[in-house]
């Protein structure tokens, strides 16, 4: 315990620098007057040497090695960013193709399955010539019809087209004065297809201008001629 006459002991720091770091002047050893100086007297140094000496306190100086690590982390990440875009386009790229592959294999058994409705849509349409589709007939002729439609599948050839060998297989040919191109004059089997794709062709009679239209001379660039 503590009582009210006792006093707490004095930290001193003895600064025994022999140059005063504040007057720049020279310090006399302990126990030394200098000239001129009367006894009792404090000295500078004396005076400084009973206080504390404050201590300034260092600002915190970041590893030398922080930039280094800094650099690194920096390119790990430019590593781990690049790693990711390529596996993000390469992503983008396999989906596109199984989508593609997808597509095309629904497209082909599409086609596959029309082709197989062909002959019976050829029965349809001779019973329909015929007068015949009638009754319940008529019904399943209508629903397999509609099962092309769905499939997206129209049928193509009528009599009086220009006659085109993407689309139309000539088994017959005439000639007569009242067309003046290659006309397919008479169907005897429509074609079909599905978008641009043609499934089959239209059997057709072809029926060619009696005189086809002569060539036109081509002009003459010839300066002299005329």
């Amino acid at each position: 315990m503590t009582h009210a006459g006792d006093e707490q002991p004095r930290v001193v720091i003895r600064d025994k620098r022999r140059i005063d770091p504040t007057t720049g002047a020279v310090r006399t050893p302990a126990g030394e007057q200098p000239a001129g100086v009367r006894p009792g007297t404090d000295l500078p140094g004396e005076q400084m040497s009973e206080h504390e000496t404050p201590v300034t306190e260092q600002p915190a100086t970041a590893p030398s090695g922080d930039g280094a690590a800094e650099g690194d982390l920096a390119r790990q990440l430019a590593e781990r960013t690049e790693d990711l875009q390529r596996v993000t386009a390469e992503y983008a790229n396999y989906r596109r193709r199984i989508d593609r592959d997808r597509s095309m294999v629904v497209d082909q058994a599409a086609e596959r399955f029309a082709t197989q409705l062909f002959p019976i849509v050829d029965d349809i349409e001779r019973a329909r010539d015929h007068g015949d589709l009638t009754g319940a007939f008529k019904l399943v002729a209508d629903r397999i019809l509609g099962l092309l439609d769905g499939l997206g599948v129209a049928a193509f050839g009528v009599s009086g087209d220009p006659f085109d060998p993407s689309l139309h297989e000539a088994v017959m040919h005439d000639t007569s004065a009242d067309v003046e191109v290659p006309t397919a004059t008479t169907v005897l089997r429509q074609g079909y297809r599905r978008g641009d794709r043609v499934l089959r062709t239209a059997m057709v009679a072809v029926t060619e201008p009696e005189s086809p239209a002569p060539a036109e001379p081509a002009e003459s660039t010839d300066p002299a001629a005329g």
